[in-house]
């Protein structure tokens, strides 16, 4: 039996909350049952039970905060030099790898284009570890999260001769089939005080203000004032300023009609299953991972122009893809989804687009590419 190829995974957090962190964690795991790799993670913290990987804790200097992603970057390849690996599969921004997955779009377009801010030494120093690391030899495989983030950086590396390859995030489909879906329903609405004739929208983030929150209410609002509006609620769930939107609420005179859940850590698959239909109208998502999970959940989704994931949304067949800031398309896709039949039919093909998205699948792709690119390193080792 030929030796395990050693694969170095490079993320400062494994196993946290987050979907970048999700898919990462997922993935990994699942290469790491392979007895074909030996996985090691290089992480500043890490949550993993019962793993399979080997785990190389990397110090992070977080005073002055302009030398921390510099620091992580620093020791790891310190610590990756020391344990010995044959590929480096690196999710942040670090001095050399072999691959590196693109889970944002380019630092400095994040700060100046999206956050609309100059940028500090701090994002600076990130940008140069960026290039560094995109512009590396090495580095011969480039993949992105969505052709959202592959357009993004092909924008501003134009490719530097790499090999890019979409590698779109993977769900847990068996976990948000079980159950019965009625036993769900009835559940969300006894502990949310929604009635059964409620259309309950779905909202996840651990940020309200990225994830358009403020669009979404808008556009309820503007369904709400129409007779087929009036079932709809929603139904938000994560982290955010609260008082901040419910002061929103009130101005929109919806806030009988909006539930807040905080963060749920565990049984989220079953808020997916209680729910109708799943909206986030993000102002930048390179791909937004709770839209595939609540397409596993048969849920037809509801989003913005700017969510990678409309890569895999079919319009008006799975959901809907629009302008966040247009508050009477987003109030007419509510009012069309807030249909039975229309929930019925559009549910099932989102189920069925997920199915094509497996945690299985995607680590299949990215164990195939680990084989091409020792491949290529052997091919290039003299001797």
């Amino acid at each position: 039996m030929r030796e395990p190829l050693k694969i170095g995974v490079v993320i400062p957090k494994y196993g946290t909350v987050g979907g970048g962190e999700k898919f990462v964690y997922e993935l990994t795991e699942r290469i790491a049952q392979d007895p074909n790799f030996e996985v090691h993670v290089f992480a500043n913290r890490w949550r993993a039970p019962d793993s399979q990987v080997f785990f190389h804790r990397i110090p992070i200097i977080t005073f002055p905060r302009f030398v921390s992603m510099w620091s992580f970057a620093w020791f790891a390849a310190r610590k990756i030099d020391r344990v010995g690996v044959d590929i480096i599969h690196t999710h942040e921004r670090i001095f050399d790898a072999d691959l590196f997955t693109m889970h944002g779009i380019p630092h400095r377009m994040w700060i100046e284009t999206v956050r609309k801010k100059r940028m500090s030494l701090f994002d600076r120093v990130y940008d140069h570890i960026e290039r560094r690391l995109v512009e590396s030899d090495r580095c011969k495989y480039l993949l992105p999260v969505s052709t959202l983030t592959r357009d993004a950086f092909m924008s501003v590396y134009d490719g530097y001769g790499k090999t890019v390859e979409i590698c779109y995030p993977g769900v847990e489909l068996q976990a948000f089939q079980y159950g019965q879906r009625t036993d769900f329903r009835k559940a969300v609405r006894e502990k949310y005080g929604f009635t059964a004739s409620d259309k309950i929208v779905l909202f996840v983030s651990m940020n309200f203000e990225i994830k358009g929150l403020d669009y979404l209410m808008a556009g309820l609002a503007a369904a709400k004032r129409k007779p087929a509006g009036m079932s709809l609620k929603l139904l938000v769930v994560g982290k955010g300023n609260i008082r901040k939107f419910e002061r929103m609420a009130n101005d929109l005179k919806i806030a009988e009609d909006i539930k807040f859940a905080g963060i749920v850590e565990e049984g989220i698959e079953q808020i997916y299953r209680g729910c109708d239909l799943f909206a986030m109208l993000s102002r930048f998502d390179t791909f937004g991972l709770t839209v595939l999970e609540a397409m596993a959940a048969s849920l037809p989704v509801l989003i913005s122009r700017q969510v990678g994931a409309k890569d895999i949304v079919v319009q008006g067949r799975n959901g809907f893809v629009v302008d966040r800031e247009d508050k009477e398309a987003v109030c007419s896709c509510l009012l069309t989804l807030a249909d039975d039949t229309n929930l019925e039919a559009m549910g099932r093909e989102a189920f069925q687009t997920a199915s094509k998205h497996s945690w299985e699948q995607a680590s299949h792709q990215v164990k195939q590419i680990y084989y091409s690119v020792k491949s290529f390193v052997s091919e290039k080792t003299p001797g």
